[in-house]
Formats: structure tokens, sequence, C-alpha cells
């Protein structure tokens, strides 16, 4: 018997962009949640919340001199 995947969906967040989600096994991104990986089929169990929008704010105030 074979085991499914399994996987959690990384929520990652943007300063200007909209938020994308990823596949924690194969690291498939999309616009939109998902279940299972369109990709490599992993069950997604839970969400994981990975904030972005922080390290492109620092890049953001180094750039513009704050």
């Amino acid at each position: 018997m074979q085991m499914k995947k399994k996987a959690r969906l990384i929520r990652r967040t943007h300063l200007f962009r909209q938020d994308e989600y990823e596949c924690s096994a194969c690291g498939y991104r999309a616009k939109k949640p998902f279940a299972p990986c369109p990709r490599c089929g992993a069950a997604i169990k839970g969400t994981k919340y990975d904030p972005s929008w922080v390290d492109e704010m620092e890049e953001f105030d180094a750039i513009s001199g704050e």
C-alpha cells in the first residue's frame, strides 16, 4: 500500500502584490489556496504563514533611504 504525500500550504504575503500559496512538498505556487496540490498530488494538511512582506519592507526602506 502506497502512502499519500502530505504537505502544508505556505501562505506568502507581499507588500505590493497579491499573496501566493506554495506547496511545501514540491514548491508549486498559485494565487489561490488549493487542495490537493495540482502538481504532486500531496494532501494539504494545514496552512503555514510566511510574512514575506516584512523582508520586502526592509528592502523598500533601504532603497528609499528611510
